[in-house]
This record gives structure tokens, sequence and C-alpha cells, in this order.
């Protein structure tokens, strides 16, 4: 259980449930995206097989997608204050990179 006390140091929380909360709602997360592809694509291409070209664009566009999820189970687990934290440092290092780029 000495990953567990890592994880609570880490992301700075106050417990081990609180820990074990957050690995749910990522797990919640990636279900749910990995659930989400297959039936969209039954929707857009009915039974045919997809282009590589959807497949690739469902992989750029699920980001957002992913985050927003993370967001709602964050507040459908009480965990909401820490992935909104989570969420600003993400894009706070995605956009430092971008600009870390145009300033080359």
């Amino acid at each position: 259980m000495r990953w567990i006390e890592k994880l609570k140091t880490r992301w700075k929380v106050t417990s081990v449930f609180q820990v074990i909360l957050i690995l749910v709602v990522f797990s919640c997360t990636g279900f749910t995206v990995l659930f989400l592809k297959p039936p969209l694509f039954e929707f857009l291409y009915g039974g045919n097989k997809a282009p590589l070209w959807a497949s690739i664009v469902y992989y750029i566009l699920i980001l957002p997608v992913y985050n927003l999820l993370l967001l709602f189970y964050g507040f459908v687990f009480g965990q909401f204050k820490f992935f909104w934290s989570f969420e600003k440092r993400f894009f706070t290092r995605l956009l430092s990179v971008f600009r870390r780029k145009e300033n080359r």
C-alpha cells in the first residue's frame, strides 16, 4: 500500500479514501471514453467499417471530451475541486508547451 501513500502525497489529498475515489473517477472516465467509440461509429457509418481518418479525428477530439467527463465524474464522486485544479494544471502545462514552440 506504499503506492497509495505516494499518490496521497503527490496529489496532496488528506485520506486514502480520497485517493481511491480519484482512481475510481479516472477509471470511470476511461471506460466511458472506451465505450463511446463503437456506438458513435455505428451511428455515423452504420455497419460499415470506419475509415482510418475517422479514428484519427476521434482520438484528437476525444481529449476535450475526456476532460469534460473527468470533471463530470469528479463532481459525481465529490472530487470536483481536485479535478478542477488538475485540469487547470494540465491546460497550463499544455499551453506553456505551445508557447515555447512559438517563441523558437
